[in-house]
């Protein structure tokens, strides 16, 4: 794989579900009836419509949406656990969609890993018998595997628990079984869907916490499935928006919330605290010309929270420096611009501003 060619991609792929599934792709005008005319006329349900991105290497890349959008469907057609209708899937350059049953076995066992929300442990199994599992499938020796199980168990923080079982353990910490399984296997990517939809609030975020710690200290390629909007922010460097089988934004997180594609997606973030994504590169206006440049230095990826904080402690324009470089200036009008929803084209609605 060349630098730039990416880990996964994807063009124009589908997903039919149905009779004579495989007719609707090449079809313009069944390809274009909404889900509910699809159904009515073929008796097909398209879970995935004509989509196309990349997956770059050492990304967190999310796809998210509502149940139904076709989220989960998607991630399985990567490593052909559903079998696409039509379109082209690549993984390091090598076409998916031929590969034979021997090279699709190796591609799931070897360079692709999933975590699924249901943890699918053995019960009769300890912990690290059951992270060793996809070793031992491989046909690694015991004394080699359960050496390498403990390594990522200790990893995901479950040092003290190898010989447990898994009814002996909570959900969260059943989940960590669950990715170090996937760990152990040393996969190029990681494949997510939705991990961790079924535990308590307090548990989801420390195992986000667990993906940003393993993404930060080892840089693997991510696919995260999820049907939460602050997981999505929260985790991905990008984030694909899915609706009835389409993607209908690709983005960063702060794309998506300051530069919505349509009314869907701008209903979707209209409750994000802005602040808390949009960077003050995007907040700033141009230094007027003979302006004083002397305020606090920011970097341009500040977020406009911390810029907030900054602002108020000074009680001056702060600066947005690159490289040495001053690129604009960031104020209180700036700020509140954001916070309020100034900054885009829509028209949003009325909001309480606190004062800086």
């Amino acid at each position: 794989m060349t630098a730039t060619e990416p880990v996964f991609a994807v063009r124009n792929l589908w997903k039919v579900f149905g009779p004579k599934a495989d007719r609707i792709p090449g079809d313009k005008e069944l390809a274009g009836l909404s889900a509910e005319e699809l159904r009515a006329r073929t008796g097909c349900t398209a879970a995935v419509r004509d989509v196309s991105f990349d997956v770059r290497k050492g990304e967190v890349f999310v796809v998210m949406g509502l149940s139904g959008s076709g989220k989960s469907t998607l991630v399985r057609c990567l490593t052909r656990l559903i079998e696409p209708t039509s379109g082209e899937l690549a993984m390091d350059g090598e076409d998916v969609i031929s590969m034979d049953r021997n090279r699709l076995r190796e591609l799931r066992r070897h360079r692709a890993a999933m975590v699924f929300q249901h943890f699918g442990l053995l019960p009769h199994r300890s912990v690290i018998d059951n992270v060793a599992y996809g070793l031992e499938i491989q046909g690694m020796a015991r004394a080699e595997r359960r050496a390498k199980a403990a390594e990522v168990v200790a990893k995901v923080g479950l040092a003290s628990m190898e010989e447990r079982r898994p009814g002996q353990l909570s959900g969260g910490q059943q989940q960590r079984v669950g990715l170090a399984r996937a760990l152990a296997v040393d996969p190029e990517v990681l494949l997510f869907d939705e991990p961790f939809s079924a535990l308590d609030p307090l548990i989801r975020r420390d195992m986000q916490e667990e993906v940003i710690r393993l993404h930060r200290e080892e840089g693997r390629t991510m696919v995260f499935i999820t049907h939460d909007l602050n997981e999505a922010l929260r985790l991905g460097d990008r984030i694909a928006l899915m609706r009835d089988g389409m993607i209908v934004q690709l983005g960063t997180p702060e794309e998506i919330v300051a530069d919505p594609a349509d009314d869907y997606v701008r209903d979707f973030v209209r409750d994000v605290p802005r602040e808390q994504v949009i960077s003050v590169r995007r907040a700033m206006r141009p230094v007027e010309p003979g302006e004083n440049e002397s305020g606090v230095a920011l970097a341009p990826e500040t977020l406009v929270s911390e810029a907030i904080e900054a602002v108020a402690r000074s009680g001056e324009y702060c600066r947005v420096v690159d490289d040495g470089r001053t690129l604009g200036i960031v104020g209180h009008e700036q700020l509140l611009a954001v916070v309020a929803g100034l900054d885009d084209d829509s028209e949003p609605e009325p909001k309480k501003v606190a004062a800086v």
